[in-house]
């Protein structure tokens, strides 16, 4: 049994974020990771975070942006939280060595991003995530943090209302280990491998999330999943909005730039919900280029291309065999965000005492029904350090709780059976079938008998879970035994996805049901809350929308 004053889950931006503010101050804290921090997903973020830097600029315009193009169900409070503290969160993130662009002034250079009314998205490149995760990484390394990674968690222990550890499984051992914590925060990531064509690494498999509700913390909003419009159409592969920020072209197979019949005033940069549907009608109206949509950057120039897009003219050669100065990228809607997530308060606290999360993982909720690109590096560092300044005063008065170790047999004994099962059940062929349901019926349109027709899949699929055989019989690195129960937590997070989306009845954000086209603000102006109840059937309840400053407008670009 190991014991650490905070468990920081998750080695992404947030977990990171979090821990420096937390070492930084002579705390106990400990990160444990599924993979190596520096492959983290945080990594993959291409095109930009959010500040308003300029002097034209404020953070109150982007308070605004922000709340509309979360379609009004973001709440204005947290909001107002993110965007305030924006500039002075990059600024600190400069300090600690993270490296940006810049512009001919010396400052950092910004560059349009959708559904924003100024240039304010900092960049490095194409690949800021990237910069911001080894800029955080080596603060971690200079306090010596102690980091074990290769870990897979598997419970959260609680006691009397309060947390007292995790229970987590040693991939390159075998074997599981208890950790006794005084405070523990989750900053696990997405959830994007619900869905075949996504945007996000095979790690992202909603682990936080399932670990969470399973422990009766609710989970808000899930029935959001953002679509981003331009992923490479054969991989799902990212291409960063930074593309259209540096004024690239979405056109169609008659080489029009159709976004003029959707947003007029924004065109390329409209809102991702916005942008996504638009090509999704394209190419569901016949006008698509063999199921796609084509980018086109050929009039940025090559030098341009090579300098502030480089990493998608490499993706674009590497995995469609398509030169961007030559030729238009291939490109479609691809499952790329959680909305929804643990529900928080504004400090990242949950309902259980001394348990936080932040980052994709949580649910503040600063996005509310569609994120605006570049708010999501900006949430994991501005409430990762909020998370890491309210834990480092809870602790000051926080005991170690009783740790339940038969939690830790009740999992090792799980992993067992499964291990020695001898059922002809395949995850991997579960998952394939469960993703590409998902993509089809519960995706970027979505309509009541399609998707009740993929909750009787996904019922089906749990029926089919329980005959799981395992083919590695290993105690080292058994990667097996871990995506079989990576599946569990993905099928469980789709069934909370799905549910919710069918209790839904309004089009909100990148919500898009075709049987109720509208947003319903009289009725649908809340946050869903799932939980589980005592037979593990998914149940609902209902939240207030935080309205501080901005009422419900119709929403228009």
């Amino acid at each position: 049994m190991l014991r650490h004053d905070v468990v920081i889950v998750g080695a992404g931006l947030a977990g990171l974020r979090t821990c420096v503010e937390l070492r930084k101050k002579g705390i106990d804290a400990i990160i444990v990771s599924k993979v190596y921090p520096t492959r983290s997903h945080s990594g993959a973020a291409q095109g930009g975070v959010n500040a308003a830097f300029d002097e034209n600029d404020s953070w109150e315009s982007h308070f605004f942006d922000t709340v509309k193009g979360s379609d009004y169900l973001g709440d204005q409070d947290a909001i107002e939280i993110l965007t305030s503290e924006a500039s002075a969160n990059i600024l600190e993130l400069q300090k600690m060595g993270v490296v940006f662009n810049r512009n001919a002034a010396g400052g950092i250079a910004q560059r349009p991003f959708g559904g924003q009314s100024f240039p304010r998205s900092c960049y490095y490149a194409d690949a800021v995530g990237h910069m911001m995760l080894h800029g955080l990484f080596d603060n971690v390394l200079k306090y010596n943090t102690k980091i074990l990674y290769e870990y897979f968690v598997t419970s959260l222990v609680v006691d009397d209302g309060k947390v007292s550890g995790i229970v987590a499984y040693d991939i390159k051992n075998g074997r599981f280990e208890g950790i006794s914590a005084k405070a523990v925060l989750f900053a696990t990531g997405g959830y994007g491998q619900v869905y075949s064509s996504n945007t996000n690494a095979l790690i992202n498999t909603g682990d936080g999330m399932a670990v969470s509700i399973k422990a009766g913390i609710p989970l808000m909003d899930m029935e959001f999943v953002q679509f981003h419009p331009t992923t490479l159409k054969s991989t799902g592969i990212l291409v960063t909005e930074g593309a259209r920020g540096e004024g690239a072209y979405l056109l169609n197979s008659l080489g029009v730039r159709f976004m003029s019949k959707y947003a007029p005033k924004t065109m390329e940069l409209a809102p991702r919900d916005l942008v996504a549907r638009a090509e999704q009608t394209e190419i569901n109206e016949g006008r698509g280029v063999d199921g796609a949509i084509l980018l086109d950057v050929r009039h940025l120039g090559k030098e341009r291309i090579m300098e502030k897009l480089p990493q998608i003219m490499q993706l674009s050669i590497d995995f469609e065999g398509v030169n961007p100065i030559y030729e238009p990228i291939p490109i479609r809607p691809g499952a790329h965000y959680s909305m929804g997530g643990i529900k928080t308060d504004n400090n990242c606290r949950t309902i259980i005492r001394g348990f936080y999360s932040a980052g994709e993982s949580a649910c503040v909720s600063v996005h509310g029904a569609n994120r605006l690109g570049g708010n999501s590096l900006l949430d994991t560092v501005v409430f990762g350090r909020r998370a890491g300044i309210d834990i480092a005063e809870y602790i000051k008065g926080a005991v170690y709780g009783k740790f339940d170790e038969s939690i830790l047999k009740r999992d090792e004994e799980i992993f067992e059976n499964l291990k020695e099962s001898s059922g002809k059940e395949r995850h991997g062929l579960l998952k394939a079938e469960l993703q590409e349901e998902m993509r089809a019926d519960v995706g970027v349109f979505r309509e009541e008998i399609a998707m009740k027709k993929a909750i009787e899949k996904i019922e089906g699929l749990k029926e089919r879970a329980k005959n799981i055989g395992i083919d590695d019989k290993s105690k080292t690195f058994n990667t097996d035994i871990v995506e079989a129960f990576e599946f569990n937590n993905i099928l469980l997070m789709a069934e909370v996805i799905a549910r919710g989306a069918v209790s839904r009845k309004e089009s909100r954000g990148a919500h898009y049901r075709t049987d109720f086209p509208e947003r319903d603000d009289t009725n649908w102006l809340k946050h869903t809350l799932a939980t589980l109840d005592d037979k593990g059937n998914i149940k609902f309840d209902f939240s207030n929308v935080s309205i501080s400053k901005f009422e419900p407008k119709p929403r228009t670009y």
